[in-house]
């Protein structure tokens, strides 16, 4: 017996009853990112190993332990599936020259990223996100509006108690300053540290004031707090994005333990969080990474962005309980009834023409009965059926049966079939209220009538 396979754990098919909520979901944000005047890029899922470990960090989680890495067996070169998108975008941009042929440049891009953990609630191995990166603008007015940006969205989404949380990370001079007394502080409480927060004291201490482990969150308050150590610069570029915030009417409170996982941050960084996710509650999070173009090998260039977890989001909006009103299932106009050997060919030609002018119609397949199929064309939703047999055929007309307002089946030459489908559909409005296209003014571009 043939062994059935399975989906590799934490890499999950998303059904279409599902995947129509997804659909529904990047509908609204695509046109949200749009109306900030961000533009879509889309990047390869494999990318160069090197590219994640100069731009993420040696000594991070994400490439110590979580990331796909291989060898490509072609050419020896060391490759990686994508965790992140912003290094992606960045060496993109690049590569390219989108901003210096262009100047600024605001982009978005979504698709699945990579990261070998334990699957849980709202973390997979293959997850989605949808990231926004904004590349050449140096003032915190556009840290300030990615913020804003995200209130925005929770608002057309109808979430609630989805909160803010906001720090500065300063520049690297000052993260300097700031790491010489942060390790100072944690030797002398060594006893008090984890493993993971001794492997990580001389290689990447900022990252222990965000640990997750409880017995440490008592030494991790206590640190030195990195904002004691932001310079005036640095001061007023935060004073101004908490002053925006506040004018926009946004609650924010400023943690300062909030160092985000990634070695590319600078100044400010932010995360939306919510409460109803278990552990893994921040749903959008990101921040301003200045250094990181010219890390990758282009010219010094400011740059801000975030990035959400769709998974995350889905799940709020499925528990809130209006993704489902907001998803339009597939109902076709007409179904296409047929039966006996002669009338396959008139049904697939009856069929195209109507598609021909905009309707969406669904053709019967596989066969059956007539009055197997009248079940069928009933419970999609048709509006109408067409009706195909043997007599069909031979008089070169097709039966037209409405199925929802109880009007009598009658039958309509093959040339008169997009007429008569608009009129029982339509009725009097079909002229009036639609604006099809095509030379016979019954189809609609956008596939409607």
């Amino acid at each position: 017996m043939i062994q059935t396979l399975q989906a590799v754990r934490g890499m999950n098919d998303i059904l279409p009853d599902e995947a129509e909520i997804w659909e529904s979901f990047e509908d609204i944000v695509r046109d949200w990112l749009k109306s900030y005047g961000y533009r879509p890029i889309r990047i390869p899922i494999v990318e160069p190993e090197p590219l994640f470990h100069r731009a993420i960090g040696e000594i991070t989680d994400i490439v110590e332990k979580e990331m796909y890495a291989f060898e490509d067996a072609l050419n020896g070169e060391r490759l990686a599936l994508r965790p992140e998108g912003t290094a992606g975008c960045v060496r993109a941009a690049i590569q390219h020259s989108l901003v210096a042929a262009n100047g600024p440049q605001r982009l978005y891009y979504h698709g699945p990223m990579f990261r070998h953990e334990r699957p849980q609630k709202g973390r997979y191995r293959q997850f989605h996100q949808i990231g926004a990166e904004a590349l050449g603008f140096a003032g915190p007015d556009i840290d300030a509006e990615l913020i804003i940006m995200g209130a925005r969205l929770w608002e057309q989404f109808g979430l609630t108690g989805i909160r803010l949380e906001i720090n500065s990370l300063g520049s690297a001079e000052e993260r300097t300053n700031h790491r010489a007394a942060l390790v100072a502080y944690l030797e002398s409480n060594r006893d008090k540290l984890d493993e993971d927060a001794q492997r990580r004291l001389h290689t990447n201490p900022l990252r222990i004031l965000d640990s997750k482990n409880p017995a440490m969150q008592e030494t991790a308050g206590a640190a030195p707090k990195l904002i004691d150590y932001l310079g005036e610069e640095s001061r007023a570029h935060f004073e101004t994005v908490q002053s925006l915030l506040r004018e926009a009417g946004i609650p924010f409170r400023i943690n300062h333990r909030l160092v985000r996982g990634l070695d590319y941050y600078n100044r400010t960084v932010f995360e939306w969080v919510s409460d109803r996710l278990g552990a893994q509650g921040t749903v959008c999070a990101g921040g301003r990474y200045d250094g990181l173009v010219e890390q990758l090998g282009g010219k010094p260039m400011p740059a801000a962005g975030f990035a959400m977890g769709i998974e995350r989001l889905l799940a709020l909006w499925r528990e809130s309980g209006e993704a489902e009103c907001a998803v339009e299932r597939p109902i076709p106009d007409v179904y296409v009834t047929h039966w006996g050997e002669r009338t396959q060919h008139l049904a697939f030609r009856a069929a195209e023409a109507l598609r021909d002018v905009g309707f969406d119609v669904l053709l019967h397949c596989g066969g059956g009965s007539f009055k197997s199929q009248m079940k069928k064309a009933d419970a999609s939703g048709a509006s109408l059926a067409l009706v195909i047999g043997e007599d069909e055929v031979a008089a070169d007309e097709i039966g037209i049966k409405p199925l929802r307002n109880g009007d009598e089946q009658h039958r309509v030459s093959f040339q008169a079939l997009p007429e008569m489908v608009a009129n029982a559909i339509y009725g009097n409005e079909t002229h009036q209220d639609h604006d099809p296209p095509g030379e016979n003014g019954l189809g609609a571009e956008n596939g409607s009538i």
